[in-house]
C-alpha cells in the first residue's frame, strides 16, 4: 500500500465461515481492490464478505471502510470497541492524523472515493459501527474469535484470538520487524505504559501464531518475548528517571 509517497505491506486478515468470510482491517483509503484481489487469490469470493471488524482507529486500519460499506450498500456489519467507536464513526477528529495529513492521504484519490471517504467519517451521516465488542467477548466466526481489549495504541485498539487455530490477531499492539516480534511503535503509541501492560493479557492465550499488522507472521514463544519486551521496557523507563 501507498501512504504519502511511501510504500507500506500491512497485513489483514481474513475469518472464513462455510459460505462468507469476516475482514479484520481494510487498509489505506484506495486500497479495497488490492485487497479484494488478495481475497480472490486465496480461493474466496470477495463479494461473500459479511462483517468487519476494525482493531482500531487508525487510517491505515480504516482507510478503505467506506469504499467497502459503499460496494455493499450499507448492509455490512461493522465491529469495534466502544471506547474507539466515536472516531471510526466520524463524531470525533482521529486521535492520530491532523485533517491536513488526511486531507493529503486523500488527495490522490478519484474524486468519487475522496468523497465517500470523507461522507462516512463525518458527524452529519450514520454511524460506520453497528457492533460494538467488550473485552472477552466470544465472536461466531471462524469457530470462534475473542475480543482482546488492548489499549494504549489507541484507547479502543482490540486484539482477536482465533481458537481453533491458536492464532492471536495482534492489530498494532505488537508488529515484526526483520523476524523479529516487537512491542507498539513508540512513534505511533500516545501511551506505551497501557500499551506493555495491554501485551500481558495475550499470556492468557495458548498462542501458536502471532500475525501483526506491520510485519506480519510470527511463530515462536510468545510468553517469553512478552516477558522479555517488558522487562525491557521497565528497564529503559527507570534510566529515564535517573
Amino acid at each position: 500500500m501507498n501512504l504519502l509517497g511511501n510504500t507500506m505491506t500491512i497485513h489483514p486478515a481474513v475469518i472464513r465461515n462455510v459460505d462468507s468470510y469476516v475482514l479484520v482491517d481494510t487498509g489505506t483509503p484506495g486500497s479495497d481492490e488490492d485487497i479484494r484481489e488478495l481475497i480472490r487469490q486465496a480461493g474466496i469470493e470477495p463479494s461473500q464478505l459479511h462483517s468487519i471488524i476494525v482493531t482500531h482507529q487508525d487510517i491505515d486500519h480504516i482507510g478503505s471502510l467506506p469504499h467497502f460499506l459503499a460496494d455493499h450498500d450499507g448492509t455490512l456489519d461493522v465491529y469495534a470497541h466502544e471506547d474507539d467507536k466515536p472516531y471510526i464513526d466520524g463524531e470525533r477528529a482521529f486521535i492520530k492524523g491532523s485533517p491536513e495529513v488526511v486531507r493529503a492521504i486523500l488527495q490522490p484519490l478519484p474524486e468519487g472515493r475522496r468523497r465517500e471517504f470523507e461522507d462516512a467519517f463525518s458527524p452529519s451521516t450514520p454511524p460506520n459501527v453497528n457492533r460494538v465488542v467488550v473485552d472477552g467477548e466470544l465472536l461466531p466466526f471462524g469457530g470462534g474469535l475473542r475480543v482482546i481489549h488492548t489499549p494504549g495504541h489507541t484507547p479502543g485498539h482490540i486484539s482477536l484470538y482465533h481458537e481453533p487455530s491458536r492464532t492471536l490477531i495482534a492489530g498494532d499492539a505488537m508488529v515484526v520487524h526483520n523476524g523479529e516480534l516487537l512491542g507498539p511503535n513508540p512513534q505511533n503509541t500516545p501511551d506505551m505504559e497501557t500499551a506493555i501492560q495491554s501485551l500481558q493479557k495475550f499470556k492468557n492465550f495458548d498462542v501458536r501464531s502471532v500475525v501483526c499488522y506491520h510485519g506480519g507472521l510470527f511463530e515462536g514463544d510468545l510468553h517469553g518475548r512478552i516477558n522479555e519486551l517488558t522487562a525491557a521496557y521497565r528497564a529503559s523507563i527507570s534510566t529515564e528517571k535517573k
